[in-house]
């Protein structure tokens, strides 16, 4: 999940260090009174994005004129470089883009060694969707600003679903998912949604409807892997898999290159996943044009959470830049502005953090846009329907949660779907697994 869902729609960065044309190397202010701001990046395409967003930037502030010096690295390496330099306090950049799986890495303690973003997101604050603000804040300041929100969505093949007789906008909760999942297998013999193997990401949503964390103390603790919540749920998803109404995939999860195949044949008629998944059907899917409609996430009943953010970037400062204040100022404007988010969606086909694109139908119901050409449904109609239950789930940033997706990725998963190891058994030697990593 962490490694594969987060860069969403992007390319890793493939060349190691390639810049921009800077002219000061070194970071700082230039004879010409242009300050270089060093940023570190892990997917080309944002790089794309920040170097448009500091030509804006330039435009509107001609007294704060920025040079912005941009590294591309791999995902890996980037994280480790950047880790190595805090440490070190040797080499660090001005400004970084941070997966949400490392996050944790860089704000443990008292005293991290990012800066305190709070102040200058102060402008946009009221636009943002806050729960991906939570998610790079710590104790009530914010160390990283969002890419996206992620929210999740549904994804339905109608042409598949219609040969079936199945209506998708009945399908409201997890028990319509699964009785209309086990309707279609019965109907065709084909698979109706994913059982993934190979990432933990949809089950956490269910998880947290059924208002449970992958830790306890709300997140932030030990593992809890088999706590009441999610051993229900995980039940529930095995339930779904033995009655057919899920299926493994090839490749692990629908975000591989074997399961774009796949699905694009249409041996899947429906998927669940965060919002970015648009960029996945536009670019990789092209047969299933027009074929395919956008709709809330399923629900638990009675549940305030309609659905939750997978997956992000959080950019941050380095508290050590020299040009803090600066570099605060510019990256709030590159990721939390109208202007920005604008890009997000035309660019990226993320669903943007600040809501007042949401609103814009100049922008959101653009019929020249190609992901409005590609789906049936708007998907900010959907986002819009959903948005006052937009949840953070707080175990997307415990630091220790590398380690426990680890488990359900390699282990966990396969014995539920593949093994058909009851969900309680497994999740409790999940649990003393982890337990036993973390030397808890």
């Amino acid at each position: 999940m962490l490694t594969t869902t987060i860069v969403a729609g992007l390319a890793l960065g493939a060349l190691a260090g390639c810049t921009s044309s800077g002219q000061d190397d070194g970071g700082g202010e230039g004879a010409d009174g242009v300050t270089t701001l060093d940023m570190w990046v892990f997917a080309e395409l944002h790089g794309q994005v920040y170097e448009e967003m500091a030509e804006k930037w330039n435009e509107e502030n001609p007294d704060k004129q920025i040079d912005l010096n941009l590294s591309v690295y791999p995902y890996q390496d980037m994280h480790d470089k950047l880790l190595l330099a805090v440490n070190s306090g040797q080499g660090l950049p001005d400004l970084a883009d941070i997966e949400v799986g490392k996050f944790g890495n860089f704000v443990k303690g008292s005293n991290p060694p990012l800066a305190d973003l709070t102040e200058a997101a102060e402008p946009y604050i009221d636009d943002i969707v806050q729960a991906r603000l939570d998610l790079y804040s710590r104790d009530g300041k914010i160390y990283g600003y969002p890419t996206h929100v992620g929210a999740f969505v549904a994804f339905y093949n109608t042409e598949l679903l219609d040969g079936a007789g199945i209506d998708y906008t009945t399908i409201k909760t997890w028990d319509d998912f699964a009785a209309a999942g086990t309707m279609y297998n019965d109907a065709t013999d084909k698979a109706f949604s994913v059982a993934s193997t190979g990432v933990f990401f949809t089950e956490p949503l269910a998880i947290a409807q059924n208002g449970g964390e992958l830790f306890d103390d709300d997140g932030l603790g030990s593992p809890a892997l088999n706590s009441p919540e999610v051993v229900e749920t995980m039940e529930m998803f095995q339930d779904m898999k033995d009655a057919g109404a899920l299926s493994t995939i090839p490749g692990g999860s629908p975000d591989s290159e074997e399961a774009f195949g796949a699905i694009n044949n249409g041996d899947y008629a429906a998927i669940v996943y965060p919002a970015w998944y648009t960029s996945r059907f536009v670019d990789y899917m092209p047969d299933l044009s027009g074929k395919i409609a956008i709709a809330p996430a399923p629900q638990i009943e009675g549940s305030d959470i309609l659905t939750i953010g997978g997956g992000g970037t959080g950019t941050s400062v380095l508290a050590a830049s020299e040009h803090k204040d600066l570099a605060s100022e510019f990256l709030a404007f590159t990721k939390l502005s109208l202007e920005a988010n604008v890009a997000v969606w035309e660019v990226l086909g993320f669903d943007p953090v600040n809501m007042s694109v949401w609103e814009d139908e100049a922008i959101t119901h653009n019929p020249d846009n190609k992901f409005n050409q590609y789906f049936q449904t708007n998907l900010f109609d959907v986002l819009n329907s959903v948005k006052d239950g937009i949840a953070h789930f707080q175990s997307f940033s415990n630091p220790n949660l590398p380690t426990v997706d680890n488990q359900f990725r390699t282990v966990t998963l396969n014995e539920i779907y593949e093994s058909g190891t009851p969900a309680a058994d497994a999740l409790e030697q999940a649990q003393d697994t982890v337990l036993n990593e973390l030397g808890e």
